[in-house]
């Protein structure tokens, strides 16, 4: 679908990153070098960017999926590596693993918002600092409550599907009546800055994200229209000044500690 998608809008092989990964679950390392060829072969001329390990459950320990993984890179399969919801530890483990192959490792997409913060306590942001690890943010508008959509209108929770709404995240509990009145200090926030300058609440959000970490972390905000992909990228020409992000980092961390 996505290379078919491409071609129809004629982009060419190398005008686009192309990012997709390993799933571990029930696997060895010795499955990545097999699965690769179908992906590749899918994707019908366009390459892999970035290859990531999905999950830090293989059978496998790290160093051996690392090992794999850098076989593909030198074989011209992948162009770099990364991994999905490690550890500082187990980020730091893969890191070294491909260093001991002359390699680096690219990136650790983790979880990251406004609400879900738990990178500057767990040690991910410092070791991702020191190693030149980029953090790839998922979930950065809390699936959907940092739009402040919710806020404004508590009954559209009920129209989510039973999944998203049970889904056990940073965001399980967010469409609860507790929930919204407790974070509505911070969209208030948002939106007042949002206001200001003419944009809506979840690019002031993205704003802060992207600004608050540096050029450790980078986003991917999801998007089933392509007006919410266009405002979500649009978030990027948005300076927020320097009181404006300390009042919405204040307000944030006091949210995150209750």
């Amino acid at each position: 679908v996505l290379s078919t998608a491409l071609r129809d809008l004629k982009v060419r092989p190398g005008e686009v990153v192309i990012a997709t990964k390993w799933l571990p679950i029930l696997r060895t390392a010795a499955n990545i070098p097999r699965t690769v060829e179908t992906r590749l072969c899918c994707l019908n001329g366009y390459r892999i960017d970035l290859y990531q390990i999905h999950l830090p459950w293989s059978f496998s320990s790290i160093q051996s999926q690392m090992r794999e993984m850098a076989k593909l890179l030198r074989a011209g399969n992948i162009r770099s590596i990364g991994v999905s919801n490690f550890s500082a530890r187990q980020m730091e483990k893969a890191s070294e693993a491909l260093r001991a192959e002359g390699l680096v490792l690219a990136s650790n997409q983790v979880s990251i918002s406004l609400l879900n913060r738990r990178i500057e306590r767990n040690g991910v942001f410092d070791s991702a600092r020191r190693l030149g690890v980029t953090l790839i943010a998922y979930s950065p508008l809390a699936q959907g409550l940092l739009t402040g959509r919710f806020h404004e209108n508590p009954a559209l929770a009920s129209a989510l599907p039973a999944g998203r709404r049970s889904r056990l995240s940073p965001a399980s509990r967010a469409y609860t009546s507790t929930n919204l009145a407790r974070t509505a200090p911070l969209i208030n926030e948002l939106r007042k800055v949002g206001i200001a300058y003419g944009v809506s609440v979840s690019q002031v959000a993205l704003s802060w994200l992207i600004t608050h970490y540096g050029n450790t972390v980078v986003a991917i905000p999801g998007a089933t229209r392509p007006e919410q992909a266009a405002e979500s990228a649009a978030s990027m020409n948005l300076r927020l000044r320097e009181g404006e992000l300390a009042r919405i980092e204040e307000i944030s961390a006091r949210i995150v500690r209750s």
